[in-house]
């Protein structure tokens, strides 16, 4: 039977249609109830994960501190060396704590209201092509992705990222519609640039998307809507490349070393460790490829599965199915603009996710939320309008079928957790799935009632991981979701910062002042827990892998003789990583290791070991 689709008028009365049976009143209220369930989710016990990511709380200590930390990133206040990634989600960590001070909660918070807003912007940009009840679902969805209950609870640079992409996906939206306004485009590539001041090349991995979804859909000529991708482009190099330029002409000598680099650049930095060799696994200066699962079926696997794959089969239905439903729609239709826009961006990110050889964290997929959501909210709606053609109900079945089945797979992998849910899912989506191949039969009222619990049924899942993922403290370099809470088995020092006892701390605070570094270890994450807890500066040696060539022994025997430096912190401060980092990068934080083992005496202080560089060397 060949499908008579509806021509872009008619879909918009269609949408209009649908806003009409929501009363304004009821469509505000679920709008309301929806992003007061995030934020619940997202703030609720947030401090229990105290300075969660160390490393970069203890940046944001300094960047509340010192103004050219906060520019730059830098680890320290004394600006020995930046974070290993741009400033951008520092800066408004470091906002919040200069205004509220330094705690749990003026770093963490900012990062749940990133959520709430990303859900909201996600809601807006799917209601103007399908209408509130799509929204509802797109933003309910994006809420309760486990990941994105991990992420946007953490203060790694993610959340900040995603919500930047959001909002240039809705700007997207927007120039893709007939009577758009010129500068909409424009403002998609200004919040891409900026995302790439959070997170750098993997902001760019939306693109292809972007340009198709304008260049199929756009309102001009093409030859205008080739010069309008120009214009966004540049708006986009110029948001985020501002500050490449003036990291590169800022004089070295008063601005901190670039960490994550092996030649204090920032361009070697997005290029090389952050950008091409998370594909290729060449990371100047990293821990080679620790990867072991490259492939299609990595998004499934154990390390990201839990993390995204709940809803990533019923999302790609969605998309194949929406595509081939405005097939014949015109040129400028937005609901197949939108299909583009959000399906290129979940399959060219899941794609190079699932592929790449470097260094791919499983919290990373939650860039993959929003355009899952987006897919599922559009799609969904497209089908269920369409839900008379045989095929169409087929596809609803599917993709409710593949979910729960999928997650009675997932939840398997914690046996011991909620083993009724488990079965509750499987058993509810069949029998779901067998109604909605039969739904054009049923009553309108049925039929929405089973709609609604194949909505329910599908969600279920992901959204009671999400509530475990919330429960559990989250701390360390690599947090992860489930009831488990927390990653485990890492080498020391990647995962989690030191907890100084009270003698050792009030040790390194004792006249801090004086110098310009109270303490130096290797390795930032390690710095940064002694930091934290004395609140005076420490120097980290090497960066974070401890592998970077900042400083130099040379450069630290000056800071030796010149008494910038009162201790030398060792014992759990080793390397960690042991040769594999050290082959490809620098050895010099290994180097300053063993000359101050060889030239100092060391004491235990609170069972560390401690070496005081202002004394005589050992005999």
């Amino acid at each position: 039977m060949t499908l008579v689709l509806p021509a872009e008028q008619t879909q918009n009365r269609a949408i209009t249609a649908a806003n009409g049976r929501f009363s304004v009143c009821s469509r505000q209220v679920a709008f309301g109830a929806l992003l007061a369930a995030t934020a619940v989710l997202y703030l609720w016990n947030l401090s229990a994960s105290g300075w969660a990511n160390a490393f970069y709380s203890a940046a944001v200590q300094a960047g509340a501190q010192n103004w050219t930390a906060m520019l730059f990133g830098s680890s320290d206040p004394a600006n020995a060396i930046t974070v290993d990634k741009t400033p951008a989600a520092l800066w408004v960590m470091d906002l919040s704590v200069r205004l509220f001070g330094l705690n749990s909660w003026s770093i963490l918070v900012p990062q749940a209201l990133m959520g709430v807003a990303a859900v909201a912007v996600l809601y807006a940009a799917v209601r103007r092509v399908s209408g509130p009840g799509a929204a509802l679902l797109a933003g309910a969805v994006l809420a309760a992705t486990p990941v994105a209950a991990l992420m946007f609870r953490f203060n790694n640079p993610d959340a900040l990222l995603v919500l930047l992409l959001v909002v240039a996906g809705y700007c997207v939206t927007r120039a893709c519609e007939r009577d758009a306004g010129r500068w909409w485009l424009m403002a998609a590539g200004v919040a891409v640039g900026f995302g790439f001041l959070a997170k750098m090349l993997q902001a760019l991995l939306v693109l292809p998307g972007f340009a198709v979804a304008y260049l199929v859909a756009g309102g001009r000529p093409v030859g205008r809507r080739l010069l309008a991708l120009v214009g966004a482009a540049a708006a986009m190099v110029v948001a985020g490349g501002w500050y490449l330029l003036l990291a590169e002409v800022w004089p070295p000598g008063d601005r901190p070393y670039i960490g994550g680099s092996q030649r204090d650049s920032i361009v070697e930095l997005a290029l090389g460790y952050n950008g091409f060799g998370r594909l290729t696994g060449n990371e100047t200066g990293g821990l080679g490829n620790l990867n072991h699962d490259v492939g299609a079926g990595r998004l499934f696997g154990f390390g990201m599965g839990l993390d995204i794959a709940w809803l990533l089969p019923a999302a790609l239905i969605c998309l194949g199915a929406g595509l081939v439903l405005t097939r014949r729609a015109p040129r400028t239709d937005v609901t197949r603009a939108a299909l583009l826009n959000w399906g290129g961006w979940l399959v060219v990110t899941a794609v190079v996710f699932s592929f790449a050889n470097g260094i791919v964290h499983s919290y990373y997929t939650v860039a993959l939320a929003p355009a899952i959501a987006a897919v599922i909210g559009i799609g969904a709606h497209l089908l269920w309008r369409n839900r008379f053609h045989p095929w169409c109900a087929v596809a609803l079945a599917g993709a409710v079928l593949v979910t729960t089945v999928l997650a009675a797979v997932l939840l398997s992998r914690h046996v011991e957790w909620m083993p009724w849910l488990r079965a509750a899912v499987a058993v509810g989506g069949v029998g779901v799935a067998v109604l909605l191949l039969v739904v054009r039969r049923l009553p309108d009222g049925v039929a929405r009632t089973v709609a609604a619990v194949a909505v329910i049924v599908s969600l279920a899942s992901p959204a009671a991981y999400s509530v475990v993922t919330a429960a559990n403290p989250h701390t360390g370099a690599i947090p992860s979701v489930g009831p488990a809470g927390g990653f485990s088995g890492g080498p020391p020092g990647l995962l989690n910062s030191p907890e100084p006892d009270a003698e050792l701390t009030a040790t390194l605070a004792r006249d801090a002042h004086d110098y310009r570094w109270a303490a130096a270890v290797v390795g930032s994450n390690n710095a940064a827990g002694y930091q934290l807890a004395s609140g005076a500066a420490v120097l980290a040696l090497g960066g974070f892998n401890g592998t970077d060539p900042s400083p130099t022994l040379e450069q630290f025997q000056r800071y030796v003789a010149d008494g910038d430096v009162h201790y030398f912190i060792g014992g759990r401060s080793a390397l960690g990583f042991g040769d594999r980092a050290a082959q490809s990068g620098s050895r010099a934080a290994a180097d300053i290791a063993d000359w101050v083992q060889e030239h100092f005496e060391s004491r235990l202080v609170g069972g560390v070991a401690v070496y005081d560089l202002t004394h005589g060397a050992a005999s």
